[in-house]
């Protein structure tokens, strides 16, 4: 079949679908694009083809930021487990970068997504093109050579003949959930206009069977074994469990055996917020409920989680002076962490085993009623948190609270950067496995509402809250212009508070004062950024997007609002005011940030104190498995 390289790679993708339990779906289910002279010709020209023809399938979203773009996709994939992704396509140059930050965040959070950059011209007749980088050391480096270290997978097709290996390389890695992440593909300008003779078996239906690999069962019996042994044991859920559809089997185990769980920001809704065994959110943004039992526990098992540093509030956090860990996952490299006894398989196919070996077991009740006892403990203090009336203007836990109460129980809240993150992480009564979806692998400032629209796609069914602050809003509102083009229906909230809330909390606790955190005239006087608020006006800006928009001033104004939105038919942006001053509540646990070591500023100096004394309580965990099996 005599096709471009372009018409080809997009012939290929249609056809790919992925397979898990016997249910198939699309792997690429469509793409976004900016066009520009690096793909408009090859790319563009491939999916209008598609789009005049039907054939293939092959969907086209037109896109307003190619960072964005990228989020979108990752969202998409995070509602999909990973089992469907979308591709994105842009010209060389600028429109390339752009996607640079969105694919270190998909590979961070391990969420597959195909970047299809255009790229300079194979054949160099034209060198120096536009937006060509020149290094006179190496004539075949172009910016997309930055890619290279946030893909998983990177290849340059620079001849038509390269292609089909390459393609097959890049749908093994994007099926792949050890080594998902990123996968770039670039496509020199003029290689993508290039016609070839293609066979025609490169365009059959392909099916990717993502497998469940069972865990050793000679470790299975050691972990059993450990975790027969403990006194005070913890399951740490991550976005493994659910990535793996495990939710299920994670509830059955912990009602059989009466274990803790606590829940990581990725695994946040692995259980009810309100089931007997659930304690929340675990770490630096934790609840003191799932800190308190992670300073307690000896054997800690760990589901999909790769222990980032808020989960183990930088090492302090597991206490125990003999505390050991048994790692239940799908990736090696996370399975080894913490000296633990790694048990190296899908989380379903896992926790099925182990609640196997472990029938007949259960822990010590007065460990689950102490669970249950902190738990209901920590509810108190977010109702409280939800219900402050604090004034003139809402605490942001209030501005939680009220949309907690607005959205379903099948309803998802989006976020990413900022102070919320960490509160929504403590505070949020998550209902769903797929009810929460805050992006904190990357923490990207611009995140939130790209995020919300992939989310959206994913799953139509589900009302989509966006909860932004005022700095991330103005990093990227780009996508409400795409969402009100598709018609694909979000409620934003976009929370005013004049500045960076979260950086503005972590300079003062590291004695800087909150400089530079805040949205202010710089005052002639003093030379600083104190002066009056700026006049800058978000619900306009919205609104000339093409948002419904509605504002409120009140926490009872703002549910009104929520309830409207929730109602309306398009995307609607509800804007309010908040003291960035009113923290939520403390989770007990500490986070490090190194503070200066040497000062002239006695805020400074205070904090180093405090940060000096926080770091004696760091641990790296050490011991080896024969150690773990003298116990």
């Amino acid at each position: 079949m005599r096709l471009t390289v372009a018409q080809a790679l997009v012939r290929f993708l249609a056809a790919q679908h992925t397979e898990r339990d016997g249910e198939q779906q699309r792997l690429i289910a469509g793409c976004f694009g900016i066009f520009g002279h690096g793909n408009v010709a090859g790319v563009g020209q491939a999916l209008l083809e598609a789009e005049l023809h039907g054939e293939p399938d092959m969907p086209y979203w037109l896109a307003r930021n190619e960072q964005a773009m990228v989020h979108a996709a990752a969202a998409y994939a995070r509602m999909r487990n990973r089992l469907s992704t979308l591709a994105c396509t842009s010209s060389i140059g600028p429109g390339a970068t752009n996607m640079v930050t969105g694919a270190a965040l998909a590979t961070i959070n391990r969420l597959p997504v195909l970047l299809l950059p255009g790229d300079i011209f194979a054949t160099r007749v034209a060198d120096p093109v536009l937006q060509q980088l020149e290094d006179p050391g190496a004539p075949d480096v172009s910016v997309n050579d930055a890619f290279r270290p946030v893909s998983r997978f990177f290849d340059r097709i620079d001849r038509p003949e390269q292609l089909p290996a390459s393609l097959l390389l890049a749908m093994r890695v994007l099926t792949d959930p050890v080594d998902t992440g990123a996968v770039t593909i670039a496509l020199p300008q003029d290689v993508q206009a290039e016609a070839y003779d293609w066979p025609e078996e490169l365009f059959e239906r392909r099916v990717w069977r993502v497998r469940r690999p069972p865990a050793e069962a000679d470790v299975l019996a050691e972990a059993a074994a450990m975790l027969r042994s403990a006194r005070r044991p913890l399951v740490v859920s991550g976005g493994g469990t659910i990535y793996a559809e495990a939710t299920d089997a994670l509830r059955e185990l912990a009602e059989a055996t009466g274990i803790p769980v606590a829940e990581t920001q990725a695994g946040k809704g692995s259980l009810p917020y309100d089931h007997p065994n659930a304690v929340g959110a675990i770490g630096a943004t934790g609840t003191t409920a799932a800190n308190a039992l992670a300073r307690e526990a000896d054997v800690v098992l760990g589901v999909g989680t790769r222990w980032s540093d808020f989960t183990t509030a930088s090492r302090s956090l597991f206490a125990h002076p003999d505390v050991r860990f048994v790692n239940l996952n799908v990736a090696p490299v996370d399975a080894h962490k913490q000296s633990a006894i790694a048990l190296v398989g899908d989380a379903r196919a896992g926790l099925e085993a182990l609640r196997g070996a472990l029938d007949g077991w259960a822990a010590d009740p007065e460990l689950g009623e102490r669970a249950r006892a902190l738990a209901a403990e920590w509810d108190a203090t977010v109702e409280r948190a939800y219900t402050l009336r604090h004034g003139p203007l809402p605490a942001q836990s209030e501005v939680i609270g009220a949309v907690n109460r607005v959205s379903g129980p099948r309803d998802v809240v989006v976020c990413a950067a900022g102070s919320m993150p960490g509160d929504l992480h403590k505070l949020w009564r998550t209902r769903d496995p797929k009810g929460y979806h805050v992006e904190y692998g990357y923490s990207c400032m611009g995140y939130e509402i790209a995020g919300g629209l992939g989310a959206k796609m994913a799953d139509p069914h589900r009302e989509v809250f966006v909860m932004v602050g005022d700095g991330s809003y103005l990093m990227m509102a780009s996508e409400i212009v795409t969402a009100v083009q598709e018609g694909v229906k979000l409620t934003i909230v976009v929370v005013q508070n004049h500045g960076f809330a979260s950086i503005g909390a972590l300079s003062e606790s590291v004695g800087s004062q909150r400089f530079g955190t805040r949205y202010r005239y710089r005052d002639p006087a003093t030379g600083a950024l104190d002066g009056d608020v700026l006049p800058v006006d978000l619900a306009a800006n919205a609104a000339s997007l093409g948002a419904e928009v509605r504002s409120a001033t009140t926490i009872d104004e703002l549910e009104e609002a929520l309830r409207a939105a929730r109602d309306a038919e398009r995307t609607t942006v509800v804007h309010v005011e908040t003291d960035p001053l009113v923290p939520a509540p403390s989770s007990e646990a500490w986070w490090d940030v190194p503070v200066a070591e040497v000062a002239s500023v006695e805020t400074t100096r205070a904090a180093r104190a405090a940060y000096a004394e926080h770091k004696r309580a760091q641990r790296i965990h050490l011991s080896t498995r024969e150690e773990v099996k003298t116990q």
